[in-house]
């Protein structure tokens, strides 16, 4: 999921704008042979849907500088991108998230339990030359898809991350 607090594509402003791609693969991710469906933000403009298509699908980005470039070359079938409202809330420090795009997706995070207190855990990741983020808080997800790709994961791995993408990677 992104929630594109400010950016752009060339001279296309994408401020505000929400956006999801799932993937899923029948093995490693490296092996290949995965399936994508892009999901775009009603609210986008021919323009800003058109850029999203070529972020999310890694068509101006430098090869393995971006997980949406590296991912691009391991799906052999690209569903028709869906446009709809996407509902999305994320707490990086909280490590909560939830977020719900109707009849496709819903999914949400939550921190990681101490298996004896009860309490919340901590954990974080710090990539300084990572392709997919620089630092990511670590959690707890659930998910569930439909149509066209459907799966779903209980209560399984969960990252959170503000990431700073440009054709040529995370900038740091």
């Amino acid at each position: 999921m992104l929630d594109i607090e400010e950016g752009f594509h060339g001279t296309t402003r994408l401020d505000g704008l929400k956006a999801a791609a799932i993937f899923r693969w029948p093995g490693p991710i490296h092996e290949g042979k995965g399936e994508c469906v892009l999901v775009l933000d009603r609210r986008a403009t021919s323009e800003q849907r058109a850029a999203l298509l070529r972020i999310l699908g890694g068509d101006d980005t430098e090869p393995g500088a971006t997980i949406f470039q590296i991912f691009s070359i391991t799906c052999d079938t690209v569903h028709e991108p869906i446009i709809s409202d996407i509902d999305f809330e994320l707490d990086i420090d909280a490590r909560t998230a939830r977020a719900r795009i109707d009849g496709v997706l819903e999914t949400r995070g939550a921190p990681i339990l101490n298996p004896v207190t009860g309490s919340e855990h901590r954990v974080r990741i710090e990539q300084p030359e990572g392709f997919e983020f620089a630092v990511a808080e670590i959690g707890r997800g659930w998910s569930k898809t439909d149509a066209p790709i459907n799966f779903e994961l209980d209560d399984t791995y969960g990252q959170f991350a503000e990431i700073h993408l440009c054709q040529s990677g995370i900038v740091r």
